[in-house]
């Protein structure tokens, strides 16, 4: 091959491979999604963002949000290996076909067990104006009149008394029967030793709370958006001890102070996190107390919802 020819080569090979990555980039399928997954009569959200390189995450049924393994996009395909934090690999694959905002595709094992998937592209949820607050709502000015247990007929270990709401396990998640966009919420909550229970914002970002008096700050630690956002300080309490949250919710930026620090401050909560109830990001939601884990006592819950 003479000189000339080969540049020719190398400067054409050069061409398509940048090329390549620009399409690649430009890719329909990178952004965030928000997923519904359903098997026979069982559905359930999830979560997911894509990365040009490529690389993403994926908030499962459960759990955390997850690194993509095996990241392979073609024009608007993408799949993938379902990502997991077990020892042992799912066996899934998961794949998927954008048009414009929306989302389809299955997650198959090696069984041949299929789960489909549907979603749309996650909202921005930026305000063109700064909220103006109405006035506080007592959520426990009617005990649990205003709530309701996630599964009807499952068992509920949640009580009302001397204005402490007490989880006594076995038992489920509690909700309020009404839903809220903008919020500002002050709560406080009572952990015992080893307990673990949630704040779930919007019945969608869960803010751990747990026993972790002593520890360094880590997302799936108290007062960390689970999985996804990670304070800067733990200033929690010895369990046993009762513990304040003031959380401030406008869009999908939340600034949460625990026990009068602020340790989150207006950072953006990129998609829902395991155990929500549903992934539809731009609609109000309920304000829900997780209870399927540990006893817990929750008092003084009061929310200040936006105009």
């Amino acid at each position: 091959m003479s000189h000339r020819i080969q540049t020719t080569f190398l400067l054409s090979l050069a061409v398509l491979i940048v090329s390549a990555r620009s399409v690649a980039s430009q890719s329909p399928v990178f952004g965030r999604w928000d997923l519904t997954a359903a098997q026979g009569d069982d559905r359930w959200p999830m979560w997911l963002e894509l990365r040009a390189g490529p690389s993403g995450r994926l908030q499962p049924r459960g759990g955390h949000a997850l690194p993509l393994i095996g990241v392979l996009v073609q024009g608007n395909k993408v799949s993938f290996t379902v990502p997991t934090d077990e020892p042992t690999p799912t066996g899934q694959e998961f794949t998927a076909m954008a048009n414009g905002d929306t989302l389809t595709g299955v997650i198959t094992d090696r069984a041949g067990a299929r789960i489909t998937v549907t979603g749309k592209r996650a909202p921005s949820l930026v305000r063109a104006r700064s909220a103006e607050w109405g006035q506080p709502i007592d959520l426990l000015a009617g005990g649990l009149s205003g709530w309701h247990v996630r599964t009807p007929g499952a068992k509920n270990g949640w009580t009302f008394l001397n204005g402490e709401l007490t989880n006594a396990p076995p038992s489920i998640d509690l909700i309020t029967g009404r839903t809220f966009t903008d919020f500002r919420l002050h709560l406080e909550v009572n952990v015992p030793k080893g307990g673990n229970s949630g704040i779930y914002l919007r019945g969608r970002y869960e803010i751990q709370v747990q026993d972790d008096f002593g520890k360094a700050p880590g997302n799936r630690l108290m007062g960390g958006i689970y999985g996804q956002v990670q304070p800067m300080s733990l200033p929690a309490k010895r369990a046993g001890e009762w513990q304040t949250f003031d959380i401030t919710l406008i869009g999908r930026r939340v600034t949460v102070a625990l026990n009068g620090v602020t340790i989150i401050d207006n950072v953006e909560i990129p998609g829902i996190t395991g155990g929500a109830l549903d992934s539809d990001e731009g609609a109000p939601g309920p304000l829900m107390l997780q209870g399927d884990h540990s006893g817990v006592r929750y008092r003084n819950i009061r929310i200040t919802a936006a105009k």
